[in-house]
């Protein structure tokens, strides 16, 4: 306090004599002579008086060239003198008259403000300069904020459905605390690692455990922190944050979406020299140039490495690549039992079962479910959550909200029922498709009606029996419209347009059509123009009719089978769809149940428990695998 005192009188003492060295030049360089107003008449008379200038009772004026004064410039105050201005225009005077000054402090106001502001802005930035350590001047220092000891931590206990990454990541961990066990037998530290994967799977989760674990410094930024309007700021901060790390070394620096900053060189539309390429350079000099940096690793994530330069994947720089996909069946579980640590749960919850009813769901997906569950019981004043509590959320998650709020006339619930009953009817009596799940009739989010299918299995590949099941179960609702409400509705609209892109996607990308095991349209294209720019028609106005011919047969295709189906069970969709508007949401089972009544199949028949496998069969002279070794056929790309 004693000491912001002492600069603040400082600083005062130097504007009071600023000020008056300022007043001492402005009166030094003009000399003004004041005389007597008697002495005023007298020159006046004599004709020596040039000009003068009249506000209230003062007088300023000008002597005349004749006069011989070396002063040429006076001032006297006049009292209540009528003849003054008939005296002067008699003598040829010029006279000129201004308003009277309102006050001291203005006049004051009007001829030092400017020099004060001066002043001001000086002393601000002075201070500035010596507080925050040249403040002004650093915006080219790195952003990167350094996580200290006393932080809340995470651990890899915290992590959960991604133990391949956390082996990868724990090896740099013990390199940091133990590096002569890996010297001794030749190894080096990795320079670089790349955490790829979808949005919400817990890149930066991983990074945050990382530095929990490491108890070594850890540096953290964004891509998008280094590139600014200023031309050169990026560069400046990559090189300074690193100049960071090998102060701090051993060390951590963490890139989030690193892709801000590293996407392909020479692809803009201006030239390939611009802000953000000058950044990516000076980011490759710093993690494999000539100058090494011994002891500080690169850790980065993005979920666009495709984006990314080819010079910054290289090893050297980013040694390891670290895939963290979605959680299969048993990484969901232990998800789920991580984010319910702290809840209080029912005896009846089983999270095995929600694992299960969470196909490709990420670990954000499933934090969220947890905290709407939670969310739920605490609406209804429970002391702990039920399992109806994680269904709730579950189907909210999934299908968006209820919206009973929402007024709809008996006919459009009519038509909502036979849409989804269509929907329903197909996808239980389709062997191929996923097993349905749940149907409702109550709007959800933007939509006035939910089929919802989940698989019986985690799936990473699909084969075109499925994909053309799929397909037969989009049109069910569009086929129960027409056969049994004679109009056709928009609410199909979605559905069309999803199983003309599929189709599309089956004719053009996966070889799943009858013009062979081609590929039409490369879509790596400049990676600065979007997506609808990158596509690039590589085949012909005859290959082009080809393929639409194509995608409208398989979509009419499933068209016809689904209306097979619907109307072969005309007394099973009328039931179901009077079910559905008395109940309004039917889970699979009772579903299952309605058909097999109607049609009489046993029900266990109904159910899919996933399609059968077939045996690998080698061909002649190839031995059969054995259990041990596991299948030998590649998984596909």
């Amino acid at each position: 306090m004693n000491a912001t005192i002492k600069n603040l009188l400082l600083w005062m003492v130097i504007l009071v004599l600023i000020i008056l060295a300022w007043n001492v030049f402005k009166t030094g360089a003009t000399a003004v002579e004041e005389i007597t107003f008697s002495r005023f008449l007298t020159q006046v008379s004599q004709g020596h008086v040039q000009k003068v200038t009249i506000r209230g009772d003062e007088i300023r004026g000008t002597y005349s060239p004749s006069s011989g004064k070396r002063e040429t410039l006076f001032k006297t105050y006049a009292p209540a003198y009528p003849k003054l201005v008939d005296d002067l225009s008699a003598k040829g005077v010029e006279i000129e008259a201004t308003p009277t000054k309102d006050s001291s402090f203005v006049s004051a106001l009007v001829m030092y403000g400017p020099l004060i502001l001066l002043v001001a802005i000086w002393f601000v930035i002075m201070r500035q300069m010596q507080a925050g350590g040249n403040k002004a001047l650093s915006f080219g220092k790195s952003r990167a904020k350094l996580l200290t000891p006393t932080q809340k931590k995470v651990t890899f206990k915290d992590v959960a459905g991604v133990e391949e990454a956390k082996v990868e990541l724990q090896e740099i961990i013990e390199y940091l605390k133990d590096p002569a066990k890996f010297q001794k037998l030749g190894g080096k530290i990795p320079k670089g690692v790349l955490l790829i994967g979808p949005p919400g799977t817990g890149k930066t989760l991983l990074a945050r455990a990382v530095a929990g674990e490491a108890n070594v410094p850890f540096f953290t930024i964004s891509g998008s922190d280094f590139v600014e309007m200023f031309v050169g700021v990026g560069a400046s901060r990559v090189r300074d944050l690193f100049e960071q790390g090998k102060k701090n070394a051993p060390c951590i620096i963490f890139i989030d979406e690193i892709d801000a900053v590293g996407r392909h060189r020479g692809a803009g539309l201006g030239g390939g020299h611009d802000e953000r390429e000058q950044t990516l350079n000076a980011l490759l000099v710093e993690m494999d140039g000539f100058d090494t940096n011994e002891g500080v690793i690169l850790v980065a994530a993005t979920n666009r490495p495709d984006v990314l330069d080819p010079a910054l994947l290289r090893p050297g720089r980013f040694d390891r690549r670290v895939v963290v996909d979605r959680p299969d069946l048993r990484g969901r579980e232990q998800i789920l039992r991580v984010h319910t640590r702290n809840t209080p749960l029912s005896e009846t919850v089983d999270l095995s079962i929600m694992a299960r009813g969470t196909p490709g769901f990420s670990g954000a997906d499933l934090a969220n479910l947890v905290n709407e569950a939670a969310l739920n019981a605490a609406r209804f004043n429970k002391k702990k959550v039920e399992m109806i509590d994680f269904e709730y959320a579950k189907d909210k998650v999934m299908m968006g909200p209820e919206r009973k709020s929402m007024i709809m006339t008996e006919d459009e619930k009519r038509n909502t029922a036979y849409h989804e009953g269509g929907h329903a009817l197909v996808a239980a009596l389709q062997p191929d498709a996923d097993p349905l799940h749940k149907v409702t009739i109550i709007p959800r989010g933007r939509a006035l009606g939910v089929t919802m299918q989940l698989p019986a299995e985690d799936k990473y590949s699909h084969t075109k029996e499925y994909l053309d099941a799929t397909i037969t179960v989009m049109m069910g609702g569009r086929i129960a419209e027409e056969k049994f409400l004679g109009h056709m509705t928009t609410g199909a609209g979605n559905d069309i347009e999803k199983a003309t892109d599929l189709a599309r996607k089956m004719v053009c990308e996966w070889g799943m059509s009858e013009l062979g095991p081609l590929t039409f349209g490369k879509t790596d294209g400049e990676v600065f123009l979007g997506r609808d720019f990158g596509h690039n028609q590589d085949y012909s106005e005859a290959t082009a009719n080809l393929i639409d011919a194509e995608v409208r047969r398989i979509v009419t295709a499933a068209y016809d089978r689904a209306k097979k189906i619907i109307g072969d069970n005309e007394k099973s969709m009328h039931r179901l769809a009077r079910t559905l508007l008395e109940k309004e949401v039917l889970d699979g089972e009772e579903v299952l149940q309605i058909l097999a009544e109607e049609t009489g199949v046993d029900i266990a028949k109904l159910r899919k428990t996933g399609p059968p496998r077939p045996p690998i069969v080698a061909p002649p002279g190839v031995p059969q695998p054995s259990g041990d070794m596991g299948s030998m056929v590649p998984e596909p790309a």
